[in-house]
Order: structure tokens, then sequence, then C-alpha cells
């Protein structure tokens, strides 16, 4: 099942929860990013983060939906007009919904173990919709309860939204704004590597490939060449970049796992992992490494990649 954005005028919210309960008021939370209510756009800034996303790598019921909301802002003229980095933060938001819904294998897994209980999941749903905060806790504190499976069918929600969020996402590519064309990239990362995008995933390498060539600083190419060898690109060119940021992203690549020249360029942040972040100076690491897989894995790969 393909979940479009244009799907989204259809989603019964009041069936839905996020982190702080009850999802009614999703809707117009990201709807606030385009006008001129300072207060309101701070709130639907605050909510996109705060409540939509999970701090353990999986996604609310209001997850996915709300993604598809985000992604159709994309392209919204009133969006950003007086803080151009504002698109950039939704795609920077979009790749946090990706890496959930980034299942591969497991996406068919989960679909075996939720079908035929639907009806026990509405049911658990409701009853946690019309409880309170402590009756709240005590449904999650039930190793026993259907929760974990709400929760399971929500990330496989998000992974049946990527096709359409990956559509919107692309031709933000071609931006003219460098800073603009690394975090779609990002954005493009992994649903890249959803079922539905292989046949055009060669022509998508090119395309990172050329936005990596047009990048402006170090900064901008990191994320891009991160992109590329998610998706199984080579990202071998870049081994010798002069920033070690770039070459250490470069080296990072899983297609490169044994490669004797990627495990000398890890060499130098394995002694100082802390070094490879500050070599971006006062901008924050490239936007992969701000989402909790790519923060896990990153030291353990540098030490075990670099002592092979």
């Amino acid at each position: 099942m393909t979940a479009r954005v244009e799907d989204v005028e259809d989603t019964d919210w009041s069936g839905l929860f996020h982190a702080l309960g009850p999802a009614s008021d999703t809707p117009r939370q990201p709807a606030a990013l385009l006008g001129d209510d300072a207060r309101a756009f701070t709130a639907g800034y605050t909510h996109l983060w705060s409540a939509t996303l999970r701090q353990d790598g999986r996604a609310w019921p209001a997850t996915a939906p709300t993604a598809l909301l985000v992604a159709g802002l994309l392209d919204d003229p009133l969006l950003g007009r007086d803080d151009p980095s504002l698109p950039e933060a939704l795609l920077a938001y979009l790749h946090a919904v990706a890496v959930v819904a980034d299942l591969g294998d497991r996406a068919e897994q989960i679909r075996a173990r939720v079908a035929g209980r639907a009806r026990e999941l509405r049911s658990w749903t409701a009853d946690y919709l019309s409880t309170d905060d402590d009756g709240r806790a005590r449904m999650w504190a039930d190793a026993t309860g259907p929760g974990g499976l709400v929760l399971d069918r929500a990330g496989l929600t998000c992974f049946d939204a990527v096709p359409g969020i990956l559509t919107r996402v692309l031709p933000h590519l071609a931006s003219g704004r460098s800073r603009h064309r690394a975090c779609a990239a990002a954005a493009v990362g992994s649903p890249a590597r959803h079922p539905s995008a292989a046949a055009r995933r060669p022509a998508l390498l090119e395309r990172l490939v050329s936005t990596a060539r047009a990048a402006d600083s170090p900064y901008d190419l990191a994320p891009v060449v991160l992109a590329i060898g998610r998706l199984g690109g080579d990202t071998r060119p870049w081994l010798g970049d002069p920033h070690l940021g770039v070459r250490g992203c470069a080296a990072l690549a899983p297609g490169l796992a044994d490669d004797d020249t990627a495990a000398r360029v890890l060499a130098e942040p394995a002694r100082s992992p802390r070094a490879f972040a500050a070599s971006f100076g006062d901008m924050a690491p490239p936007l992969q490494f701000q989402s909790e897989p790519y923060r896990r894995l990153l030291t353990p790969a540098l030490l075990w990649r670099a002592a092979g």
C-alpha cells in the first residue's frame, strides 16, 4: 500500500495519537508554518519535533500522516517567506521520519504480525485515547498489551508513505541553494532504499553525484556523500578530499567496508572521533548524524573499520 500526500485529507486524526496524547490538534500545527502568527508558528514547529517523533527510533500513529502534511508544504510559496531556511528544516524533519520508515525486510514481517489484528488494535487505541495520562502510562507498562504492535503498525504506515514523500522531496535536489540541495539529499537517502524506488535508484545516484560536485562547502558536500554511500554508490572519489569530515563520510559507505584506502582514511577520526565532528567548525555535524541510528553507529564504525 502506498500513501500519497493527497490522501492525508481523508485521515481520521481523532483515532490517532502522538507523544502528548490524542492527535486531533496535529493537522493545524504544520499549517501554522505558513502563517504570520509567531506564537502559532513556534508551537507548530515545536509540535513536529517533540510530539510526532519518538526518541527510540519508532513512530507514533500520527507520524506518517504528519510527514505527508509536511511533504505537501514543501512547494507552497508561503513557506519560508521570511526565513529561507525553513524548507530545509522541514526536509530535516522528513529525513528523521524516513530513518524510522527504513524497515527493509522487516516491513513484510511487521505486516504479517499485524494482519488480522486490526479490531484488537483499534480497541486498544480507543481505550488509550479515552483515558487520562496516568491511564496511558499504565497501558504502556503492560508488557503483554498490544501497544507495541500499535507502534509497529505506525512504523509500517511510515514505510508505506515513503513513495509519496520521496516524490515530493526529489525536485528539491535541483534547488538553487547548496544547503537546500544537501538537506534534500539527506532526505532522499533512506526513502530511495524503499523497494518502490529500485528502478530509479541508478538515475538518482547519478543525480546525487552531480549534486555533490555542485556543493558549495564541505558541510554541504558531506550529507550528499553519505547519501550516495547509503544507496550503494561509489564514494571513493571523495576519499582523498582535503576535508576530514568529507573523506570520513566517504569512508563510512557500507560498500567500502573492505576497502584498504577507506580503512586508512578512518584511522585519523578513529583516534579522535571528536575531531571528526570538530572538522565542521561551528556548523552541526551532517544532517544524518543528527538521527539516533547514525549517532549510535558512528563511533563503533570508526573504531572497528580503522582497526580491521
